[in-house]
């Protein structure tokens, strides 16, 4: 009787990472009895510096960088990553550790979470993208915002220790971790546009690798999605840093995209467009153009 085949799996070391990974492995299990599943965890750059804001360091590829070298190295077979914290570019590294299964998506939404104790409402709220404080400004202007970074228990510490008088968060993490609790409101898309991909979860692989493991748990319909929005990030050229957003609701073959771009003034342009599911790709790169032509004029 030969022995079963061992998948290792990557994953930042975070409490929501870890448990992103075990759903990962969950619904491989679940298909895949006979496989044996590993779990091998890495703190990224992205976790080590916590004293600065994503776009001052670096990016959100300094969330994925150790996952794959690690992947390069065969150190591990897949990695697990958020898909809005990897890069949009295309580029030589992503044609050679590709993105080979999507997760169904959880909620895409985001969230306000208030202190345990009602606090100081003069306060800051703090966010850790400038998309929601941006938005944020835009539905309370006389609210001021500030950053956060941590993983999310980091976050809600320093929230009930008196820090911030309100944070916000990806409700999909608040989900997976069990903390739906915590949740004060949740933002609709015309309150606050999520991040590309928000609540997906991307599995990388190798170019040469067998993954026949994770057909059954693959989303075709986060795969169009995410077609759509991440098409949207790339041709307004900013990487995934920016300020920028996009979200793509489907009801069968129709989808809806809606985005916001901001300028370098400053200036701030929302809008929507909608198409089928085979347009997914050009609707990404048509709303693009279309806010940037209405921001520029």
């Amino acid at each position: 009787m030969g022995s079963s085949r061992i998948v290792k799996i990557g994953s930042r070391e975070s409490s929501l990472a870890v448990r992103q990974a075990e759903i990962v492995m969950d619904a491989i299990k679940k298909s895949n009895p006979d496989l044996d599943l590993k779990l091998v965890t890495f703190k990224t750059q992205g976790d080590k510096i916590l004293d600065r804001t994503l776009d001052k360091i670096g990016g959100k590829g300094l969330f994925t960088k150790e996952l794959e070298q690690a992947l390069l190295e065969r150190e591990i077979d897949i990695a697990v990553h958020s898909y809005k914290d990897m890069p949009c570019e295309e580029t030589e590294e992503t044609e050679a550790l590709p993105v080979v299964a999507l997760s169904e998506r959880e909620s895409p939404f985001d969230a306000l979470v208030l202190p345990l104790k009602p606090g100081d409402g003069t306060l800051p709220v703090g966010s850790s993208s400038l998309r929601r404080s941006i938005q944020y400004k835009m539905l309370c202007p006389n609210i001021e915002t500030a950053p956060i970074r941590g993983n999310v228990p980091t976050r809600l510490d320093k929230l009930d220790r008196g820090e911030y008088s309100a944070i916000i968060l990806a409700q999909a993490g608040l989900i997976r971790l069990n903390l739906q609790h915590r949740i004060s409101k949740i933002f609709s898309i015309d309150e606050m546009i999520p991040s590309a991909s928000q609540g997906i979860l991307a599995i990388q692989g190798q170019k040469d690798g067998d993954y026949s493991y994770l057909a059954d748990f693959h989303s075709k319909k986060s795969e169009y999605a995410s077609k759509a929005e991440r098409n949207f990030l790339r041709t307004i050229g900013g990487g995934c840093n920016s300020p920028v957003a996009a979200y793509a609701e489907i009801h069968g073959n129709e989808m809806r995209l809606t985005g916001m771009y901001v300028d370098e003034s400053n200036r701030i342009e929302k809008g929507r467009i909608d198409g089928t599911l085979g347009e997914a790709e050009n609707m990404g790169e048509a709303l693009a153009l279309k806010l940037k032509n209405k921001a520029a004029n």
